[in-house]
């Protein structure tokens, strides 16, 4: 992530859902070069992502590249909503919300 979108990383929209998991939205990019978090949008987090959008690899990687980046296993993070659309919603379990934002924020 750029220096700029390091900075915004505090746009980012983070709610806490009642059982204790963080929701967040995710613009995803399918077929970049590489994985990586660009920045944030509209309080969505942009996700570039290396895979194609066809038959779920495109979430697989994306659920991958969070796991990775927040340094949770990936069955600590869900996908919820939007699984055919770029605008995605997901869940990180085992994480606050100020973790996941400093994690997010290290990233960069």
């Amino acid at each position: 992530m750029s220096d700029a979108g390091a900075a915004r990383v505090d746009e980012l929209v983070l709610v806490l859902a009642r059982d204790g998991a963080v929701r967040f939205e995710v613009r995803a990019k399918p077929r970049a070069k590489t994985s990586r978090i660009t920045g944030v949008r509209e309080g969505a987090l942009v996700v570039q992502l290396a895979a194609p959008p066809v038959d779920g690899a495109g979430n697989e990687e994306l659920v991958a590249t969070l796991a990775r980046v927040l340094g949770v296993p990936r069955r600590d993070v869900v996908l919820v909503g939007g699984a055919s659309s770029r605008t995605k919603r997901l869940e990180v379990r085992g994480l606050g919300v100020d973790d996941v934002r400093q994690r997010l924020s290290a990233a960069s």
